[in-house]
């Protein structure tokens, strides 16, 4: 008995069926790191102060008398007491300073009383350098600690601000 022949697809055809895409391999559980977050400060009792006051910040640790381990909620903070002038690196030509300085990396603190830290903010020294009230969907604000460093503060969302 002679079996019915296929027809064959067309390359045509053939290459005009979507492909499945892939998904990106997760990482294995081990492979991802905790993260915490380091900041440098000329005074560490002033620093431990400022971010204690402002948002909370508790001392959990002081493995050396330069460095206090912070819980900060959600993430451990690392800050540690380094002069100013000190270079970060023995590869670069950078030293540390305290006066306002820019970084693309920094920290992005979401609070639920966005006028409160504001307020606190400026009361424990630190300064509001621009505010956003409405021009996204929460408000934000530009702001750095007495000692330079940047971060920001996300309120809730608009409506509260």
């Amino acid at each position: 008995m002679k079996q019915p022949v296929r027809a064959k697809k067309s390359s045509r055809a053939a290459s005009a069926t979507p492909k499945a895409k892939s998904k990106p391999a997760q990482p294995r559980a081990a492979a991802r790191p905790s993260v915490h977050v380091s900041i440098d400060v000329p005074d560490l009792d002033a620093g431990q102060r400022f971010y204690a006051s402002v948002f909370g910040f508790v001392e959990i640790a002081r493995p050396f008398p330069t460095m206090a381990i912070l819980d900060a909620n959600n993430v451990t903070v690392c800050m540690h007491e380094k002069p100013a002038g000190t270079k970060p690196s023995p590869n670069g030509t950078d030293a540390r300073r305290y006066e306002r300085h820019w970084t693309p990396v920094h920290v992005d603190l979401h609070v639920h009383d966005f006028d409160g830290v504001l307020a606190t903010v400026r009361a424990e020294g630190g300064l509001i350098e621009q505010e956003y009230r409405d021009q996204g969907p929460r408000p934000a604000a530009f702001c750095s600690d007495p000692f330079g460093n940047g971060f920001c503060v996300i309120g809730d969302d608009a409506s509260d601000a």
